[in-house]
């Protein structure tokens, strides 16, 4: 009875998704104003993003969409609904996931007024939009060099980015987060995954890395001048830096609204001479901070 049940349960989940479409979707992009603030943001929801940076002066993008549905109908749906979006903004491009129950553009606040930023507004928070279809936008895209970069993605999916000389952001809410060969300030924050960092040059900016559930591995020149935060539930902090120096403790005072609060942060340390601040912050997981040997 117990191998009938669990043969009904395997052909239940392999109907969930009887129809699959698949398309490779190809964009080339240049900046109508190049300057040292051009950049390029990608704001996914479903899948991975991947950037690399080269020494060409066009943005490549290639995205592979994928489509799961479990008739041909919805299936159509999906391929009609689910689009790459983009908006050109002379000195910077946005690309982001077009479909049936979010929009993406200028974040607004209560009053519909226009914030700095962007982001989704989803329509279905009243439960009355339905994707009857699953998918998933992967990213692989090439960039100059120099270029700042903005990404982000939620499920299903890892946020990679190396050899890019400018800033980085990059968030991701169900996946790792892994930055190669930086040269300036980044800021990495993830919910459940690990975020990998490695520099080929030490930050001279304040740079911020943050993992809810996952270990942050953190790799940097010999010589690291910089001061270190450190704050964890359950984790631990570890060192490969012999000329590690405990700062004071530091109080920050904030009022959101509801009375001034104050926060407390003992963990705080200086790498050589000082010098640029090196936030580290997990819930669940260790910091592995290191300087490279060569």
């Amino acid at each position: 009875m117990k191998t009938l049940v669990l043969i009904g349960m395997l052909l239940a989940a392999a109907g969930l998704h009887a129809q699959t479409h698949t398309e490779k979707i190809t964009k080339e992009f240049t900046f109508e104003k190049k300057s040292a603030d051009n950049a390029l943001m990608i704001a996914n929801i479903n899948g991975s993003i991947k950037v690399e940076g080269y020494t060409g002066d066009k943005i490549l993008v290639e995205v592979t969409k994928t489509i799961y549905a479990k008739t041909q109908a919805r299936l159509e749906k999906g391929k009609e609904k689910i689009q790459l979006g983009v908006i050109d903004r002379a000195d910077s491009i946005i690309l982001y996931a077009e479909g049936e129950c979010n929009k993406f553009g200028r974040k607004t606040n209560r009053g519909g007024k226009n914030q700095r930023g962007w982001g989704y507004s989803w329509e279905n928070n009243d439960r009355s939009c339905n994707e009857e279809y699953d998918y998933r936008l992967d990213f692989f895209v090439k960039v100059p060099a120099s270029i700042n970069i903005d990404v982000s993605t939620i499920n299903n999916g890892d946020v990679s980015v190396q050899q890019v000389s400018g800033v980085v952001i990059a968030n991701n809410i169900n996946g790792s987060i892994k930055l190669q060969n930086l040269v300036r300030e980044a800021v990495a924050s993830t919910i459940n995954g690990d975020v990998d960092i490695d520099y080929s040059t030490n930050p001279k900016k304040d740079c911020r890395f943050y993992s809810l559930n996952g270990d942050i591995n953190a790799q940097f020149r010999k010589g690291l001048g910089a001061n270190l935060s450190f704050e964890s539930f359950n984790g631990n902090f570890f060192t490969n830096i012999d000329k590690l120096e405990t700062m004071p403790v530091q109080i920050e005072k904030s009022n959101n609204g509801e009375g001034i609060r104050y926060k407390i942060n003992g963990n705080r340390y200086q790498a050589g001479a000082g010098g640029a601040l090196l936030d580290f912050e997990t819930f669940n997981g260790n910091v592995y901070l290191k300087e490279k040997v060569n």
